[in-house]
């Protein structure tokens, strides 16, 4: 289980504002690594192409190939101008899920290609597929869920399996402005975030599966779904992420574990890991869409 809050794990970033820039030799080894997967899904395969998996097949077969890859947060704010950041070599809880997304979607058409996987993944991390500065990078996860709804890479099926009404109200991003190298005495920058949050706060389209009823409902989840995790924490709204897995007839999922510091599938179930965090309020679930 992740064995401090997500809430701190803020508070344990530096706010010296130093930037670690790409280096070519990281790029070469993340294209080893795009490259790799096309191998092993090739590998695994079973009587048709990968390319014709469903896209949680993909979603599922993708994170299981990034099973023991190393824990690190912060692994977006690298470069002192917002740029894509490429980094399948050390993962946290977003960029888990986002990449899984990005590859699973590259592989439907067989594209293995590295340019390919790359614009997938621009466009699901950035507002509108648009990479435009800090702010248009989706920050808060339920703001990265509506923006991915919009561009039909995912669909919320939160409602349909019976979920309740969930209203965010984020506000951390703008009242901590230190802990973000993109706010840091930037105040244009900061009340664009503000505007941000209260677009977020006004939206009423999501809902969530409270703590005490994911078990009633876990057999409607299926492999590769999408978890996001409802928290009270004040000022967030999501406070973790990972896949769904069926395992051995256990409903858990796989995900950026900062107890073990690398991808793992969880020891315990979905239902027991989200009662035993006292912030947990229960799940929200996404699923992949065929890539257009």
């Amino acid at each position: 289980m992740k064995n401090i809050p997500f809430l701190s794990l803020f508070f344990t970033l530096s706010a010296a504002g130093i930037f670690a820039q790409q280096t070519s030799n990281d790029l070469s080894k993340d294209k080893q690594i795009v490259g790799q997967y096309f191998i092993y899904l090739i590998t695994i395969q079973e009587d048709s192409a990968f390319y014709n998996y469903s896209p949680n097949e993909l979603m599922i077969k993708t994170a299981l190939f990034l099973l023991n890859t190393p824990y690190a947060a912060q692994t977006l704010d690298v470069n002192e101008n917002e740029d894509l950041v490429i980094n399948l070599r050390e993962l946290d809880c977003m960029t888990f899920v986002e990449n899984c997304l990005a590859l699973s979607r590259a592989a439907q058409y067989s594209q293995s290609d590295y340019d390919y996987f790359v614009r997938q993944l621009k466009y699901i991390r950035y507002r509108g597929g648009i990479m435009n500065g800090y702010t248009s990078r989706l920050h808060y996860t339920t703001d990265w869920i509506t923006d991915n709804v919009n561009k039909a890479t995912i669909e919320d099926i939160t409602y349909a399996l019976g979920g309740k009404r969930f209203r965010p109200l984020v506000e951390f991003m703008s009242s901590h402005p230190d802990l973000y190298p993109g706010l840091r005495e930037n105040r244009q920058e900061i009340e664009a975030v503000i505007s941000i949050e209260n677009t977020i706060n006004q939206r009423t389209t999501y809902y969530y599966i409270p703590q005490n009823e994911i078990k009633e409902k876990q057999s409607l989840i299926k492999n590769g779904d999408i978890i996001c995790f409802t928290t009270s924490l004040s000022g967030l709204d999501i406070s973790h992420l990972g896949i769904a897995y069926w395992n051995k007839g256990q409903l858990s999922f796989i995900h950026a574990s900062t107890k073990y510091k690398k991808i793992i599938i969880n020891p315990e179930s979905l239902s027991d890991y989200c009662g035993m965090i006292k912030t947990n309020t229960g799940i929200i679930v996404l699923r992949a869409l065929p890539a257009n």
